[in-house]
Parts: structure tokens; C-alpha cells; sequence
């Protein structure tokens, strides 16, 4: 299989807060990279296209998009 992505993906597993329009949503992190992240959410309903994602254990806040979205995970892209 092709991995098309410019680094390798780091799997974690951490808390995190989707954030959005003075709005918080619980995620999980399940992997992270520099240039992006896939997010695990109880639902991805009402998640705007453009996010900031919070990881308070990593001291990591980024402003991201969403670039795809499956069942309860998401991919974001962190500009």
C-alpha cells in the first residue's frame, strides 16, 4: 500500500478538545504528524470544517481543516 504522506505518522492515544465558534467538543487523538492529525469523536455532527485542536499533555493548539471524515474519526490539516 501507498503511504502518501510527506512524514510518518505518530500513534498516540490522548484527550484532546475540538474547538470551534466558542465551542468545545471531547476527541481522542489517535495519530499526529506536523502537518496533521486524525481525531476520534463520539460523533462528527455539527463539527464545522474549520477547528482549532487542543492536547493541554502535549502543550499542542493548532488551527486546522477538516479534510475528510468516517464514521466517528476525522482527518484534520493543520495549517
Amino acid at each position: 500500500m501507498d503511504n502518501r504522506r510527506s512524514e510518518p505518522r505518530l500513534r498516540v492515544f490522548k484527550a484532546g478538545t475540538i474547538e470551534f465558534g466558542g465551542a468545545g467538543i471531547d476527541c481522542t487523538v489517535r495519530n499526529v504528524t506536523a502537518a496533521g492529525a486524525t481525531l476520534e469523536v463520539a460523533s462528527p455532527v455539527g463539527i464545522p470544517h474549520e477547528i482549532t485542536l487542543s492536547v493541554p499533555t502535549s502543550q499542542l493548539r493548532r488551527h486546522g481543516y477538516i479534510v475528510w471524515r468516517k464514521e466517528k474519526r476525522i482527518g484534520v490539516m493543520f495549517d
